[in-house]
């Protein structure tokens, strides 16, 4: 049987253009045949080939989608090593990006007011885990949900702040990692003490936003009492308050600089560096990015192992494992840093019994 007129849809004479392809005339054959009809009306085949080739394609996307992690970070959204160590805790667990997880990372970049917004985004996205990274974000992700798994790693006491029962039993929906950021001022006042001891005077540079900061000014007034020293305390919350900090130091002659631990001036880390240097203030800092950026030293826990321990804990929970059963890890890895060209920049001879002490030196 043939069709003919204008409208029919397989011309008696069709044009070379018109001839199927090669490929398509094999399978309009075979199909032609394996159905016992003579002739099919070629328009007909390539729409139901066309549905064919589509087949794989709606198969792929009725696929589960991945399980997703909400990475929730306290300072810039760069800490590319620190991201690095949690994915790398995430692949010990058996979950690597992209294949059979979803990583979503934001950031307060130091501005505490935004974690209640950032902790609704990604409940929103309906996360497996949500990791937060701070003490303020801890606090934010349990007031926002009491059934969504939250990792958190942070500086100060989980039992404190009410955010677990006990740190072998955290109950609930939260456990973490304490990083042990609160508690080591004295340190780090005592060794700026031990490499500048001509320096009576030494300033203290606090962020009150930060919700530690109270026992932060406790634990330097106390240890500077402990030392001899007076303690000139400043206090920033904004970059702007920099200069003026800076100025003021020099003003009282101050011999040296404590800055408080403080996501918000780890992510302004540069710029503090920049300006001790600019007016050549000994300064100890909390953690080793500073000195790596330029800064005289710092000390303080090893992040990157305590990010590997969070994204090891994330990727138990995804396995089905309960954080009220996961005891709360306590950082034992702590870096002393010290810039020996800053040292030199300074003309500040480091002790030989303190540089034996560092973990690292930086030439």
């Amino acid at each position: 049987m043939t069709d003919s007129g204008p409208n029919s849809d397989i011309d008696s004479h069709p044009t070379t253009s018109d001839r199927p392809t090669a490929p398509v005339r094999e399978c309009y054959s075979l199909a032609t045949t394996m159905l016992g009809v003579r002739q099919m009306k070629r328009r007909e085949f390539l729409r139901a080939l066309g549905g064919a080739a589509a087949w794989p394609l709606a198969a792929h996307a009725q696929q589960p989608a991945l399980p997703m992690i909400g990475f929730m970070l306290a300072g810039e959204h760069a800490r590319s090593l620190q991201i690095a160590a949690f994915h790398a805790g995430l692949k010990e667990s058996g979950y690597i990006q992209g294949h059979n997880v979803t990583v979503e990372v934001r950031s307060a970049e130091g501005h505490f007011d935004r974690y209640p917004a950032l902790v609704a985004d990604l409940l929103r996205h309906e996360v497996a885990v949500l990791v937060a990274v701070g003490n303020d974000g801890a606090i934010a992700a349990k007031r926002a949900t009491a059934t969504t798994p939250i990792v958190f790693g942070m500086g100060g006491d989980p039992v404190a702040l009410g955010l677990v029962g006990s740190l072998t039993h955290p109950g609930g929906n939260l456990t973490g990692i304490y990083f042990f950021t609160q508690g080591l001022e004295g340190k780090r006042l005592g060794l700026l003490h031990e490499l500048v001891p001509a320096a009576t005077t030494i300033a203290a540079l606090i962020n009150l936003d930060y919700s530690p900061a109270k026992n932060q000014l406790q634990e330097v007034q106390e240890a500077a009492a402990r030392l001899g020293v007076q303690v000139l305390v400043l206090r920033a919350n904004a970059e702007t308050d920099f200069d003026a900090i800076f100025t003021d130091l020099v003003r009282q002659r101050a011999g040296a600089l404590l800055v408080c631990a403080s996501p918000f001036f780890f992510s302004r880390r540069q710029q503090l560096v920049v300006l001790a240097a600019r007016h050549a203030v000994p300064a100890i800092y909390e953690w080793r990015e500073f000195a790596a950026a330029g800064g005289l030293m710092s000390y303080g826990t090893n992040l990157n192992d305590a990010y590997r321990q969070m994204g090891l804990y994330a990727g138990r929970i995804l396995k089905g494992e309960k954080p009220a059963d996961l005891p709360v890890v306590q950082s034992t890895k702590f870096e002393f840093v010290i810039n020996l060209s800053t040292a030199k920049a300074l003309h500040i001879d480091v002790p030989p019994t303190l540089s034996a002490r560092a973990d690292e030196i930086i030439e």
